[in-house]
C-alpha cells in the first residue's frame, strides 16, 4: 500500500519513463476502440440490441411517467453495451503490453507491462468479472437472454446487487487475509484502524460506487464523468509511485475517451451494464488501494448527489408520500426544469472536474 508522499517518490513517479508508461497504453487503449468500434457498432444495430421496453417503472415500482416522458426509450432506437468499446480496449492493451516483451527483447516493452501481482492482478480480475455480469444483464435486457422478471427485462437487481456484495468479500478477504490490509487514511485524521470490518467498507463503497454511477439516459454523461474520476485516481495513484495502477487508470480513461468520441449527441450506443459495473467496481477498489478511498465523497461528488437524492427521494416518497424532486436521478430534474440534455451534460462534467481537483488537492495537503 502507498506510504507517505515524500520527494524521491515524486521523483520516481514524474521521471520520464513512469509518464511514457502511463501515457503510451492509454493512447493504444484509445485508438484501438476507434478501430473496433465501427465494427461493433454494426453488430449492435443489425442484431437490433437495444432495450425492448420503455422506463415503465421507478425504483419503487410506480409508474414512471417523468422519466419515460425525459428519456423516451421506447422511440429511440440506440443499443446498449456500448461500454464493450471500453472492456475491449482495456482488456487489449493489458494483453499487448504483457506479451509483446515475449517477441521483442526491448527494455522498453518490458516497461510498458503493468500486469503486476501487488498492484493490478486483483483489479485485472475484478474487471473481468464484473463486465461479465454487466454483459449478461444487457443480453437480457435486449431480450438475447430470458430472464423471468416482473416489469422491465433485464437481470433483477437483487441479483446484481449479490454479484457487487460478492466482489466486495472477495476483495476485502484478499486485502485483510493475504495483504494484512487493516487500515485507512482519513483526511487530516490520519490512520484508522478497521481490523475485520475493513471487508464491510469494500461492501459499502462498492455498492455506493455502484449504485450511483448507474446513470443512464443522458449521452455522454456517466462516461465522462467516469473519464475525470479515473483521470483523478491516476494522479493520486502516480503521486504515490504505484505506476501499474496509475497506467491501469489511464488506460480507462483511453477506452472511455473513444466511447465518448461515439458518444457525443445524439449517441451512437449507451455505456449500459457491461461498462458501469467493471467502471464503478474497479474505481472503487483503485480507491482503496491507492488509500484515497474517502476522498470518493469528494472527488465522486457528481455521482454521491445523484446517490443521496435518489435515496431521500425513495424515502420522502415512503414515509411522506410525496416527492422532494419532480424526478430523480437528479439530474432528469434538470432536464424536466427545462435545461437541454447536453446542458445538463457539460455542467455535471466541470462540476466533476472541480470536485476531482478538489480532492488531488486534499490528498496532497493532508
Amino acid at each position: 500500500m502507498p506510504g507517505p508522499i515524500s520527494g524521491q517518490n515524486l521523483e520516481l513517479a514524474f521521471s520520464s519513463l513512469s509518464i511514457f508508461k502511463i501515457l503510451w497504453p492509454s493512447i493504444t487503449a484509445f485508438f484501438f476502440g476507434i478501430l473496433i468500434t465501427p465494427i461493433l457498432s454494426d453488430f449492435l444495430y443489425k442484431k437490433k440490441l437495444w432495450k425492448k421496453k420503455n422506463v415503465a417503472k421507478t425504483i419503487d415500482g410506480n409508474q414512471a411517467t417523468i422519466t419515460a416522458s425525459i428519456l423516451n426509450d421506447g422511440k429511440r432506437e440506440t443499443p446498449r453495451m456500448g461500454g464493450l468499446i471500453i472492456v475491449f480496449s482495456v482488456l487489449f492493451c493489458i494483453l499487448l503490453y504483457a506479451i509483446l516483451p515475449d517477441f521483442f527483447h526491448f527494455n522498453i516493452f518490458e516497461k510498458l507491462n503493468f500486469i503486476s501481482r501487488n498492484q493490478t492482478w486483483l483489479p485485472i480480475i475484478i474487471f473481468i468479472l464484473a463486465a461479465l455480469i454487466g454483459l449478461l444483464d444487457d443480453l437480457a435486457s435486449v431480450g438475447v437472454l430470458e430472464v423471468k422478471k416482473k416489469g422491465e427485462v433485464g437481470m433483477p437487481l437483487k441479483i446484481r446487487l449479490i454479484f457487487v456484495i460478492a466482489f466486495a468479500i472477495v476483495a476485502g478477504l484478499w486485502f485483510f487475509l493475504k495483504l494484512d490490509f487493516t487500515t485507512l487514511t482519513i483526511p487530516f485524521l490520519g490512520e484508522i484502524y478497521f481490523g475485520k470490518y475493513i471487508i464491510l467498507l469494500f461492501i459499502l463503497v462498492f455498492l455506493g460506487m455502484y449504485g450511483a454511477s448507474n446513470i443512464d439516459g443522458l449521452d455522454g454523461l456517466s462516461g465522462g464523468l467516469f473519464a475525470i474520476l479515473y483521470s483523478a485516481y491516476g494522479v493520486i495513484a502516480l503521486i504515490n509511485n504505484q505506476i501499474d495502477i496509475a497506467t491501469l487508470c489511464f488506460v480507462v480513461v483511453g477506452g472511455i475517451l473513444a466511447f465518448l468520441w461515439f458518444n457525443i449527441p445524439p449517441a451512437r450506443f449507451y455505456l449500459s451494464e457491461v461498462g458501469y459495473m467493471p467502471l464503478s467496481i474497479l474505481l472503487g477498489l483503485i480507491a482503496v488501494m491507492t488509500d484515497a478511498v474517502f476522498l470518493l465523497l469528494i472527488i465522486a461528488m457528481p455521482f454521491v448527489i445523484t446517490e443521496i437524492t435518489t435515496i431521500l427521494q425513495l424515502l420522502s416518497k415512503k414515509f411522506r408520500k410525496k416527492k422532494i424532486f419532480p424526478v430523480t436521478p437528479i439530474h432528469n430534474t434538470f432536464v424536466y426544469l427545462g435545461w437541454s440534455k447536453e446542458k445538463v451534460v457539460m455542467r455535471y462534467w466541470i462540476f466533476g472536474a472541480i470536485f476531482a481537483l478538489l480532492g488531488i488537492a486534499i490528498y496532497i495537503i493532508s
